[in-house]
Formats: structure tokens, sequence, C-alpha cells
């Protein structure tokens, strides 16, 4: 039997997509950044058609690409040159979107990889529950690729990264066995974690197909603050301020006036207390009832508010926090960005800021903003070339101890800088882990470790 008679006959025909323009939507990542050619794009929506779907392809000796919603941001979800002799089956996850009923008991549901964020969220909420993770590109976003890019988003400070949502995962390998520990039990210590080992590994170990993910209790009283400050280093002290005065941060975002505009004139609409300050906070409070009073109270005892417009109703919420969630979307619309996302430790925040200007080419236009208690940054350039500025910006924040991708992944965009955040052992346990999981190399070729000899790598350290 051929390669796409075997796909075929495990998800039909109808979900095996081979022309060329029916596979051209999903070639292409969300940035337009990164594209490649696929021999076809398979749509499995169980987990017995992702191991026939594995099983298949392993035979015949083709590498397979693993897609969810297409919202990542580093390539890593899209065929990359290194298949070009050998074009990659890309297996999109949309259609394994069971959701299970909510054990309240246990705050924990399962979800199928291809579950969207939003959809979660609603099945959560409905069963008087929560789920900790949020972001905007929520409508979009799988569960099954947030955590195997172990996504972050907006409440981190309240909850955690996706790895901290994991109770259990079934995944497939990639000669197509099938490995499954969906019981989520609280206490376990039956040897290797293979379901957090799954959290960040990028679809380069195996495919994930089904999720246990723990649920928290549900928060409906919320607050917004947009608050101005005079610049990185005061928002840093207020954000400490505010952590000592109130239990209920759920959020903690930083924007800058470059951004705000873009955002302004994107979305036609003005930006409250403009010109005001250097840099700008948004936080967002929850709890049981309406910490408004007490949101309020806060900041008035902080001497780093130079102004501030704070909100309760959810209309009104939504209207400050799209000022935020917009940036992604205003800056794609001004051009093809090179897109950065970086940590350094806190007290080395403002110091990133300062310097990243210095950082990119002149003529280049720098949007930056991101999640201030991980001191995450979002660094998008316009105009640039990305070599030089993916260059010049991560050997910049490898000098001042952070890391070259705190929640979006390594992907093909940063493979070959790995180094400046992971020593030569630490690579090469990696390299061992890919090897034990799939020793042929063929899932997801090209992302997350560099492709060039171990030790060759920028920034071995």
């Amino acid at each position: 039997m051929t390669l796409a008679a075997a796909l075929e006959a495990a998800v039909g025909p109808e979900h095996v997509l081979a022309a060329r323009d029916l596979r051209a939507s999903f070639e292409t990542d969300w940035t337009r950044r990164f594209t490649g050619s696929a021999r076809a794009v398979v749509r499995p929506a169980t987990t017995s058609q992702v191991a026939r779907v594995l099983a298949a392809c392993a035979e015949a000796g083709v590498p397979v690409v693993v897609q969810g919603g297409n919202t990542g941001l580093v390539g890593g979800a899209v065929p990359g040159p290194e298949s070009a002799g050998n074009p990659p089956v890309l297996l999109v996850t949309t259609r394994l979107d069971e959701l299970s009923a909510v054990s309240v008991a246990a705050r924990q549901v399962t979800a199928g990889a291809g579950v969207r964020l939003a959809a979660l969220t609603t099945h959560a909420r409905a069963a008087g529950l929560d789920f900790g993770v949020d972001l905007a590109a929520r409508d979009s976003a799988t569960v099954g690729g947030m955590v195997a890019t172990n996504a972050g988003g907006i409440r981190v400070v309240r909850y955690g990264s996706m790895r901290e949502q994991v109770a259990g995962a079934e995944a497939v390998l990639a000669d197509g066995r099938i490995i499954s520990r969906l019981d989520g039990l609280a206490k376990d210590s039956t040897g290797y974690d293979l379901a957090h080992l799954l959290a960040g590994s990028e679809g380069t170990l195996a495919v994930i197909t089904r999720l246990r993910l723990r649920l928290v209790a549900a928060e409906p009283g919320r607050a917004v603050a947009f608050i101005a400050v005079g610049d990185t280093a005061d928002a840093v002290d207020l954000l400490a301020a505010l952590r000592a005065r109130l239990t209920g941060i759920s959020a903690a975002e930083l924007c800058f006036p470059a951004g705000l505009a873009l955002v302004a004139g994107y979305l036609d609409v003005p930006v409250p207390l403009a010109g005001a300050g250097g840099a700008y906070l948004l936080i967002e409070v929850a709890g049981k009832a309406d910490p408004l009073d007490d949101l309020l109270a806060a900041l008035q005892e902080c001497d780093e508010v130079l102004d501030a417009t704070v909100a309760s109703s959810a209309a009104d919420r939504a209207r400050l926090w799209q000022l935020r969630e917009a940036h992604t979307e205003a800056i794609s619309s001004a051009g093809v960005p090179v897109k950065l996302d970086v940590s350094v430790p806190a007290g080395r925040l403002a110091e990133l800021v300062s310097r990243l200007p210095g950082a990119v080419a002149p003529g280049a236009e720098l949007i930056v903003f991101g999640h201030l208690a991980e001191a995450n940054l979002h660094v998008n350039v316009l105009k640039a070339d990305a070599e030089s500025v993916t260059d010049a910006v991560l050997e910049l924040v490898a000098s001042l101890g952070g890391s070259i991708s705190s929640e979006h992944g390594i992907g093909r965009a940063k493979a070959s800088w790995l180094g400046l955040s992971r020593s030569q052992a630490e690579i090469d346990v990696m390299r061992s882990v890919k090897a034990a999981f799939d020793p042929g190399s063929l899932l997801n070729p090209g992302v997350l470790l560099p492709a060039m000899a171990a030790g060759a790598h920028r920034g071995a350290r």
C-alpha cells in the first residue's frame, strides 16, 4: 500500500488534503515569515487515527510536522527547508476536539489536543470553575499546541504556564505506539513524568492527542486598571507594591507609548492617559467579590502612579484589555515583523528595555510589550533583517542572564541560538531524549534542536 493510500485508509479520503491549493493555508505560519511545502495535510479525529498515520509515515520514512491552531510565532508548526527532499506530512490536530464532563471534585477535565482555548474556558465556566491560562489567541489556539510550547499568556502571575495545568497526557510516538496517563492522580511517584516532559517539547518527541487539565476556582469579580508610570523601573516597583497590598492580581501587562499609538491607529480609538507616562501598566484583580474598592485604595497608596483609569464593568474592562491584546494584530498589519519572546531577571528588565533600541539597526521600527510579573517582553521589529536583529537581541538578553524564549518556544526561528540559554551538556541530553522517543528524527525535524553538529551552534556555553 502506498503512503497516500495508507493515510486515506487511516482518516478518510476527505481528510487527506494533497492538492496545493488545499494545503496552502496550513503551510504558512501566522507571522508569514515561515513557509514550506508538505506532501499532504492530514486531519485525524481520534488517537487511533493519529497512531495509524504515524505508523504509516514511519514505515515510509516520511517526516511529520504537527500543527494545532497555527497561531505559533516561531515557525515550529509548518514545514521547513530541511525537508525539501522528503516533504513531510502535516498532521493537523483540530479535529481532536472532544471535551469530557468536568470533574468538579477533582477540578479537572480531559480535552482533546485540538480543543480551542476559548471552548475549554467556556466549558469549565459552565461547571462553575475556570481554566488558569488565557491569551489573546484564545479563539484559535489549541490546548495541545499550548502544552507543546508551554504557552504562558496573561495569567501566569496567578496560575503559571501550561505545564502547571497538566495532570496527565495521551500521546502517540513516532512509530505509532500510544502512551496514555489520563487518570489525573493527585499523587503518583511511579517514575519519569512523561506528561510534563512533553510540555515544551514542540512536537519533537510525540504527538499529543489528549490532555488531563487542572481547573481553578471561578472568580467572577474583576477590576482592571490602566496606569501611567514614569518608566519601566517604576512599573516594576509599582507591581511589587501592588502585590504586597492585593491578593487577587491575575494579570500585569506592560505597554509603551509607541505600541499604544500603533494600536490606537489600528483600532481607531483614543488611548487613555496618552502622554501621561513613559510606560503603562495594565493590572487585573480578580476575586469572589468585586475587588474595585481594594484596587482603588491600593493605587492611592503608591507613589509610582502618575495617573490611572479603572474599570469594573465588563464593557469597560474589555476596552482597556483591547489596548494590550490588539498589539500583535496591529504590528502584523504594519508589516511582517521579527518577533522575539524573551525574559530576564526582574531586576534587569529596565536595563533590557533601555538597551533594546541600540540592538536594532537604524531605520527599523521597534515595538515592545509584555508580561511584567515574569519580566517577559515581546520584542517586535519591523523593517529589519531577521538574522541580524535576532542575533543582536538574543545576545543582549543572554548577557543579562535571560531566556531567549519565555513562552513561544524555540521553533525554527531560534534553534540556532539555543546555546545562549542552554549549556552544551543540556543540549546533548535533549538530543538523547529526542533519540529515545524518535530514533528516526521524523517528528518536527528542524524544530527546537540546532540542526548543525553538536557544539557548533551559536552561543554554546
